[in-house]
């Protein structure tokens, strides 16, 4: 995603997506199964449809059907080099997308209002997981996260620059270890997630 877009879609989901939803991607995404395989994806890796059908309760067959719709939209890619005979790896891609502009189609609403409730539900999930992990996680890791909440008044164009500027670092980051192995010693998955809005601009003061 490059700057004019992160500009003009500050519900932009990530910073420099892999592939950035057209109308037709997010119809395809819109859908139970697939939403969980994607989460599976981004929480434990790359994993075969066995592996996840394994993890759904759902068969082998409809989750490698899920898996390859999700590939044809570009939201996964396979693993070159991994697996044994028609064996197939995937592992999920970084997306985005204009929420507001597919909120206001009724062609897309419902498929915009669908991913954005399982996002938010997601980020929650992941929050209250992180809480009970943490009693047990080892304190140099926990000295190394962060929970941060900050208000500030600002303008448009600040806003902008602000996302434009953490997006750059994130992405930096991405891109030094997006193809390190899962067995890297030393190393986890670790979630980022960033939010940055205005409140009271939508006819509405916020609550107290």
């Amino acid at each position: 995603m490059d700057d004019k877009t992160r500009d003009s879609d500050p519900s932009a989901l990530t910073g420099r997506a892999d592939r950035e939803l057209d109308a037709s991607a997010l119809k395809g995404l819109a859908h139970p199964v697939r939403l969980r395989l994607l989460e599976l994806l981004d929480r434990h890796g790359p994993a075969t449809a066995t592996q996840l059908a394994a993890r759904t309760g759902e068969n082998s067959g409809s989750t490698s059907y899920h898996l390859r719709q999700l590939a044809r939209h570009g939201l996964i890619e396979e693993v070159s080099g991994r697996g044994k005979g028609k064996e197939r790896w995937w592992r999920s891609r970084r997306f985005g997308f204009d929420g507001d502009r597919f909120r206001r189609d009724p062609e897309t609403a419902q498929a915009a209002e669908l991913l954005l409730a399982e996002l938010l539900r997601k980020r929650n999930a992941e929050l209250s997981r992180w809480l009970e992990e943490s009693r047990t996680t080892p304190r140099e890791w926990v000295e190394a996260t962060v929970n941060l909440h900050t208000v500030m008044r600002m303008t448009r164009e600040e806003l902008a620059g602000l996302v434009r500027e953490i997006s750059r670092v994130v992405d930096a980051h991405h891109e030094k270890v997006r193809d390190r192995e899962e067995s890297a010693p030393g190393t986890a998955r670790v979630i980022i997630n960033f939010d940055a809005f205005p409140i009271g601009l939508g006819g509405q003061e916020p609550p107290e």
